[in-house]
């Protein structure tokens, strides 16, 4: 029986597991291979851990991570930060990534993801889309952690994705991350519409309901949160945490 996936997206920075609030005030969380191991034992669909700081210090994500989250993770998992080469992507696979995520460089020479789908599959390849409203509440693509806008429609830049190669595309509304109040259902809804790939929501789940809510009404094919998996109750307590496979089942009424 299908369900949409459920993926817990952990952002590295200096070797911890962060969260974040509008891509800023960034508050440590915890170690991230001890997530990992819990997520794990939970039965997590996936996981995509992104290290933020990667391209700004002109990196790529550590191989040695990499490994060791191959190591303790059952479940398939994706892998992003300062990925710029064919052969960065060949040893992250081979370390136990099963799929990259592109963003900052991707918009900077979008026929890489092209050349990066047709090497290694579509399937591999998911590139991140983080959107912000601009001064004029138009939305665009930012990139730079959120700080430069790109002049990119959101719209029009995942149908060029697509066109390119990618198999997957992670929608983050920056300015619902980390503030878990729901996502923002008509950016989701309006990508959703305009491509055949899958687009997971990202940023701003508070309650599983909110993933009810991105998969039934923006039709998004995969739900990601960040601080709905690591917080608990309303003073935030760290807690890493999971729904159980019955709960997803009957909160997307398929029991």
């Amino acid at each position: 029986m299908f369900r949409p996936r459920v993926i817990p997206l952990l952002l590295l920075r200096n070797k911890g597991l962060v969260k974040s609030m509008k891509f800023r005030d960034y508050t440590y969380v915890g170690d991230p291979i001890n997530a990992v191991k819990i997520f794990n034992d939970l039965r997590a669909d996936e996981l995509v851990l992104v290290d933020i700081l990667a391209t700004k210090e002109n990196r790529v994500i550590d191989l040695d991570f990499v490994r060791q989250v191959g190591d303790e993770a059952n479940m398939p998992f994706a892998v992003g930060g300062g990925i710029q080469t064919i052969q960065q992507i060949k040893e992250l696979i081979n370390a136990g990534a099963e799929k990259v995520v592109l963003n900052t460089y991707a918009l900077q020479n979008p026929a890489f993801v092209k050349a990066a789908a047709d090497e290694f599959g579509s399937s591999t390849i998911v590139v991140a889309i983080d959107v912000k409203k601009n001064f004029w509440r138009k939305a665009q693509v930012y990139t730079a952690g959120g700080s430069r806008a790109t002049g990119h429609d959101p719209v029009a830049w995942a149908q060029q994705m697509e066109a390119n190669g990618a198999g997957e595309l992670l929608v983050t509304s920056i300015e619902h991350d980390g503030m878990m109040q729901g996502y923002d259902l008509t950016l989701t809804r309006t990508i959703a519409a305009a491509v055949s790939i899958p687009v997971v929501a990202a940023g701003g789940a508070g309650q599983l309901a909110d993933f009810k809510l991105a998969v039934e009404e923006a039709h998004a094919s995969a739900v990601a949160a960040g601080s709905l998996f690591v917080y608990h109750g309303p003073r935030k307590a760290v807690l890493v945490n999971y729904p159980k496979n019955d709960e997803l089942v009957n909160l997307f009424n398929l029991a």
